[in-house]
C-alpha cells in the first residue's frame, strides 16, 4: 500500500484545536476524506473520519488496523500541512 496523493486544507480558527482537514489517495484508486488535524497537548495528530453513533459517542467510519499504518499516514499527512512551499 502506498500513499500516492495527500490534500490538505488548513482552518484557521484561533479558538480551536482543530488545525485541517486532510484527504489522502491510496494506491492512485482509494480516497478517505475528512482527516481532521487536531492540535493535542504536545503535538499535532490526526483523527481518522467518525460519525455520532449515540449523544457522548463517536465511531471511526475508516481506520487503520495497526500502529505503523497510523503512524504512516500521519506522518504524510503533517508533512504535507507543514509544507510551507506549496500553498494548502
Amino acid at each position: 500500500m502506498e500513499i500516492t496523493k495527500v490534500r490538505v486544507h488548513k482552518v484557521d480558527r484561533e479558538d480551536s484545536r482543530l488545525k485541517g482537514y486532510a484527504t489522502v489517495t491510496i494506491d492512485d484508486c482509494f480516497v478517505i476524506s475528512n482527516i481532521r488535524i487536531i492540535e493535542g497537548a504536545n503535538r499535532l495528530f490526526c483523527a481518522m473520519p467518525s460519525r455520532k453513533v449515540s449523544d457522548d459517542k463517536f465511531e471511526d467510519i475508516v481506520h487503520p488496523t495497526n500502529s505503523e499504518t497510523r503512524e504512516m499516514f500521519e506522518a504524510k499527512i503533517l508533512e504535507e500541512y507543514n509544507n510551507p512551499s506549496e500553498e494548502n
